[in-house]
C-alpha cells in the first residue's frame, strides 16, 4: 500500500524516486520485491529500460481502481488513528470534495499511467487542488 501511495500520490514512478521518496523509508532490497510483486499482480506495469534510463513504473487498470480502497481506508484512519495536520490534510480533502472527486483522481491517473485522452475541467486539475491543500497544511503546521 505504500509504494501505491507513493506511486499514486507522489507521482514516483521510477525505482530511485520511490527509495528515497518514502517518508517511511524502504530497504532497496524491500522495494524491489515489492515492485516485482506489484508487477506479477497486475497492479503495475514496468517499461522496458533503454540504454542509459531507468525503467519507469506505471499503473494498470487494476492499479488505479485501488484508489478507492485507499480512500476508505484514509478515512478510516482520520477517524481512529492520530497523525499530523499535514498527513492528514490530503485525506481531509478528499473527504470533503467526496466521491466525485476520487473518480477525478482516477481519470487523471488514467492520463498519467494509461495514456487516455484528459476530460476537461474549469480550473487546476485534481492533483494541483489536492497537492495545494497539502502545501497549505504544511504552511500552517511551519508557522505553528
Amino acid at each position: 500500500m505504500l509504494v501505491l501511495r507513493d506511486v499514486i500520490f507522489g507521482d514516483r514512478r521510477y525505482f530511485r524516486a520511490l527509495l528515497t521518496g518514502s517518508v517511511e523509508g524502504i530497504a532497496s532490497n524491500i522495494l524491489a520485491d515489492r515492485l516485482v510483486r506489484l508487477v506479477e499482480a497486475g497492479i503495475l506495469t514496468r517499461g522496458t529500460a533503454v540504454r542509459g534510463q531507468r525503467a519507469r513504473y506505471s499503473l494498470t487498470e487494476a492499479g488505479i481502481q485501488t484508489l478507492p480502497i485507499m480512500y476508505a481506508l484514509g478515512n478510516w484512519g482520520l477517524d481512529w488513528r492520530p497523525g499530523g495536520d499535514e498527513v492528514r490534510s490530503r485525506q481531509l480533502f478528499m473527504r470533503d470534495e467526496g466521491p466525485a472527486f476520487i473518480e477525478e483522481l482516477m481519470d487523471e491517473l488514467r492520463v498519467r499511467h494509461l495514456g487516455a485522452p484528459p476530460k476537461p475541467h474549469d480550473g487546476p486539475g485534481p492533483f494541483e487542488r489536492l497537492d495545494a491543500a497539502y502545501a497549505a497544511a504544511a504552511e500552517r503546521e511551519r508557522v505553528d
